[in-house]
């Protein structure tokens, strides 16, 4: 057990302390001590003050070496924001456009078609309806897919071709995605993709940075994230937990990566800069990231967005104010489809009551595979994130269960 000791109360602003320290004790009781998951760490801010942070089992299944503050976590798809944030600094500065096309920063994307029938080893293809541009990119209704959720052909081309392989850079990776035909016509559909991984190319293209000293140089130093990064130095590889996975068929928990130098996937600089679930980072490097966007891009004297930038990345930017599920049918999402819709780089809630959760309008939200999540709700002024590594995300209810604990704590 091991708990940081807030500097502010959790009255002073509106928080009910009891409430509050009932959220480890639920989570160690339902999931660490039945050995379901390794361990959970959770923290809430409100008006920008940390009034809970907590950090419950150990850095390994059934080890004894205790998480805490200083641990590292493979955050996946929260990586999303980021890159999502990075772009909007361009956006900004007038170094991009959302109605640009995806070819004028990537050539490769002039000409790209739609997939029209056939199987792995002989298909056709159509002109889309209108050429994808760098909007469909950050909102996933570009018409590409991911390799691994297994849904229909066209994501089984991507598993053939390797694409995300470690062993090419992002350049070369989004060269071969143009030579893949399209799921659907761009903005026609909401589907979970390598979208963001394009938007990291484009942030490459636009700014003349490879894409980890964009986000070194323009995010991470100035916001003093200074844990989160593609991989972890040597003299902190001792801070990264290990992860697991859960078989969805036999419940089976296995290990999927080795913790401190037993990892084999984070020890040195990638070659492939993962803009869409590369990064690593710690619960409170993550929590000055979601200050900054609850602050409206700014942070401690640092300025990274115009707040009306950041109002504009909160808004359903899904056609017809359509949510994820509308536009999705039934495609992965790490946010609940029902009532959200899709903003510049994560979920917005359109309608709470159709989330099955309390919350508020307007709040944004993402997750990562190994069950890492956060929300920053604007209306309440409040950021919850938490963290443990367990594949997949939907192993287990734990980002519904976190945000009905965290709002029923709310006493004004």
């Amino acid at each position: 057990m091991r708990d940081v000791v807030p500097e502010m109360a959790p009255a002073d602003v509106g928080l009910n302390a009891e409430r509050l320290d009932a959220i480890p004790a639920f989570f160690e009781s339902a999931y660490i001590d039945s050995g379901k998951l390794p361990c959970v760490a959770t923290l809430v801010s409100r008006n920008g003050e940390i009034v809970h942070e907590s950090y419950r089992g150990a850095t390994e299944m059934g080890g004894d070496a205790p998480i805490g503050p200083e641990t590292i976590f493979r955050i996946y798809s929260m990586t999303k924001p980021v890159t999502s944030v990075a772009a909007m600094m361009l956006h900004d500065e007038g170094a991009l456009r959302l109605d640009h096309e995806v070819s004028r920063y990537i050539p490769e994307f002039e000409g790209v078609e739609v997939w029209d029938g056939g199987d792995l080893n002989s298909y056709k293809t159509r002109k889309p309806d209108r050429p994808m541009t760098v909007k469909d990119v950050f909102t996933h209704t570009s018409g590409l897919t991911y390799g691994f959720l297994m849904q229909n052909d066209l994501d089984a081309l991507y598993r053939k071709e390797k694409i995300g392989a470690p062993n090419e850079t992002l350049e070369e990776m989004c060269i071969r995605l143009a030579s893949l035909p399209l799921l659907f016509s761009p903005g026609t559909r909401w589907n979970y993709s390598h979208s963001t991984d394009v938007l990291g190319r484009i942030v490459e293209v636009a700014s003349g940075q490879t894409l980890d000293a964009f986000f070194r140089d323009r995010i991470f130093r100035p916001l003093r994230m200074e844990d989160t990064d593609f991989f972890v130095p040597e003299e902190k590889l001792h801070r990264l937990m290990a992860c697991y996975q859960k078989n969805p068929l036999t419940g089976e928990i296995t290990l999927a990566d080795g913790g401190g130098t037993e990892s084999r996937a984070y020890r040195v600089q990638p070659k492939l800069l993962n803009a869409g679930g590369g990064l690593v980072s710690t619960m409170g490097d993550y929590h000055r990231f979601c200050l900054m966007l609850l602050h409206g891009g700014s942070l401690d004297g640092a300025r990274l967005l115009s707040p009306k930038t950041v109002e504009f990345m909160r808004m359903n930017h899904l056609p017809g104010d359509r949510s994820i599920r509308q536009m999705g049918d039934e495609t992965f999402s790490e946010a609940r489809m029902e009532g959200n819709g899709f903003g510049l780089g994560g979920s917005v809630t359109i309608n709470v009551a159709e989330t099955m959760a309390p919350g508020s309008i307007g709040s944004f939200s993402w997750g990562g595979l190994a069950s890492t999540f956060f929300w920053i709700d604007p209306v309440e002024e409040l950021i919850a994130v938490q963290a443990t590594q367990m594949i997949p995300s939907g192993a287990y209810p734990i980002r519904p269960q976190l945000q009905q604990l965290v709002y029923a704590a709310i006493d004004w």
